[in-house]
């Protein structure tokens, strides 16, 4: 998958900004504020999206290219690295997972906004 497609579904979200925070080749994605996606375009290319725990465990297991979160909480952060054999649809699926994860620990006064 092209890093143009995640960046353009991950904009597409509501509520959704884009940064470089740490340097020019890491863009971070987030939602009010909190983190749902670094993007490394350093070579290898990668994404680090946050995970249920039982769910990264298991994609680890199955998935060569999924890893511990490099750099974030291992239990609850994966790296996916983009040059191997992911399915388009899984990397979608997982953004979207990750989105959800944080749009789920916002105050209840965001999450309202979600909604609509």
């Amino acid at each position: 998958m092209l890093l143009d497609e995640i960046r353009t579904h991950c904009l597409a979200k509501k509520h959704v900004t884009e940064s470089l925070p740490f340097d020019e080749f890491t863009p971070v994605f987030k939602v009010y504020g909190k983190i749902f996606l670094l993007m490394s375009l350093d070579y290898p290319v990668s994404i680090n999206l946050k995970c249920d725990p039982e769910r990264a465990i298991s994609l680890r297991e199955t998935y060569n290219e999924i890893t511990p979160g490099y750099h974030m909480n291992k239990n609850h952060w994966n790296t996916l690295q983009l040059e191997g054999n992911l399915r388009n649809n899984l990397i979608i699926e997982l953004i979207d997972h990750s989105y959800d994860l944080v749009v789920k620990s916002l105050p209840k006064k965001h999450q309202g906004l979600f909604n609509s």
